[in-house]
């Protein structure tokens, strides 16, 4: 729906929508609702798929849930525990992570080069966990019980309880963050203490939800203070990735209709640099990760073996990994729209099979067993879990397009016009 100036509360937008059912009646406000707006725009576009979507993969969902329960799902308490759905939520989170991260660069530490995308991020940072925390709360099977569980039992020596903890109050910094941008508030003090917390927040919620992982020793794989450190470097790659498709989304793969600063900053050195820094220090705790792994004979670690001989383990190093470092360090591609957005697409890509091998793969062999184990449990996803997975990327989705359409997600602080976009980064 069409709003020639961004509304400014929430007792505005009711105001437009209610405006908008009054001059078109009950089939044209369904019309505009479906379509986002009588003037074809990208995000109307992918609006719709978007939300069909969402509704038929969560229909599904629902009708496994109630009429098989958890069973609809392809784990057992003798194999796999934890499948594909974990994997989905840790994919959310830690995007929703590392795009607070990439949104700090500009409102925290104060490289004004980055805030032409600091209020998309921040917004993508707050829709990407409402997806994570969707697809977790279908995953658990009673997500109900967490309101009166958490602060009766108080589990205060568990990773999985202050995890749940940093990632709320992420989310509600993250909620006041965006508020105070829309209210056209950057830099006040208040402000500036909401993105300082909110970095702090993120930095403590991706950590431990590391520690979830990093402290069972009983998964080798998983075990030990790397994990935190691992989620939270690739946390950052994937927020970089995120916010490079998301904004050449928002105006149709067309870097000409970008407005002049946020065109800039696309066409410039500093993203794609920030990009390829991320991408390559990631290529060096992964295969670090695995060279570790495959060196040690530790019973458990037998699971790094059976990943590298996989097809997904090379698609994520060599074609989601490698390639995209290659291009982001070339002179002649990494300024170019295409080949930034082919390297995010395979970032994104790569860090979706990363997760899904980090969870499924750490749980191959069984606890307390090694090179005597005979067998490895056989893992393969369910159409349920399969549906909740394509459920978190249209609530992720939908709920963008919704954004692009009713803010104004290029906005920049009143002052930024002033500064002068060069080719090195700016810091006031």
């Amino acid at each position: 729906m069409i709003a020639r100036t961004e509304p400014k509360s929430v007792g505005e937008v009711f105001a437009l929508f209610g405006r908008l059912y009054r001059e078109n009646g009950p089939l044209g406000f369904t019309r505009l609702a479906l379509t986002l707006g009588k003037t074809p725009t990208p995000a109307g576009r992918w609006w719709l798929w978007s939300v069909l979507l969402t509704v038929v993969a969560g229909l599904f969902v629902l009708y496994q849930l109630f009429t098989v329960g958890h069973s609809a799902f392809n784990t057992s308490s003798g194999g796999v525990v934890w499948g594909m759905p974990i994997a989905t939520y840790v994919y959310f989170a830690l995007i929703s992570s590392g795009l607070t991260m990439i949104a700090s660069l500009g409102t925290v530490f104060g490289f004004k080069q980055f805030l032409p995308i600091a209020k998309r991020c921040i917004f993508l940072s707050i829709i990407t966990l409402v997806a994570a925390f969707s697809v977790l709360a279908l995953e658990l099977g009673h997500p109900f019980r967490m309101i009166w569980a958490m602060p009766t039992g108080l589990q205060v020596m568990s990773p999985m309880f202050w995890m749940g903890i940093f990632y709320t109050i992420d989310l509600i910094l993250l909620i006041i963050k965006f508020y105070l941008m829309w209210q056209e508030d950057w830099e006040s003090p208040l402000s500036h203490a909401v993105g300082v917390a909110g970095f702090v927040a993120v930095i403590l919620a991706s950590g431990m939800l590391g520690m979830v992982f990093g402290s069972m020793v009983m998964r080798p794989m998983w075990y030990g203070p790397f994990t935190s450190i691992y989620f939270m470097l690739t946390a950052g790659l994937c927020g970089a990735a995120a916010i490079v498709v998301t904004t050449y989304m928002a105006y149709g793969f067309n870097r000409n209709a970008m407005p002049e600063r946020l065109r800039a900053m696309a066409s410039g050195h500093d993203l794609p640099m920030v990009f390829a820094t991320l991408i390559g220090l990631t290529l060096i705790m992964f295969v670090t990760r695995f060279w570790v792994g495959l060196w040690s004979n530790l019973d458990g670690m037998e699971g790094f073996r059976l990943l590298v001989r996989t097809p997904l383990f090379h698609i994520e190093l060599w074609l989601g990994l490698v390639l995209p470092f290659v291009m982001m360090l070339m002179p002649g591609l990494q300024r170019r729209m295409w080949p930034q957005i082919t390297a995010s697409f395979l970032v994104l890509g790569a860090m979706f099979i990363n997760r899904y091998e980090f969870v499924i793969g750490g749980q191959m062999i069984p606890m307390f067993k090694g090179t005597w184990a005979f067998s490895v449990p056989a893992y393969t996803p369910s159409a349920t879990e399969w549906a909740l997975t394509a459920m978190g990327f249209g609530i992720a989705l939908a709920l963008y397009a919704g954004g692009e359409k009713l803010f104004h997600l290029s906005d920049l602080p009143p002052h930024a016009e002033d500064v002068e976009v060069t080719g090195q980064l700016v810091i006031s």
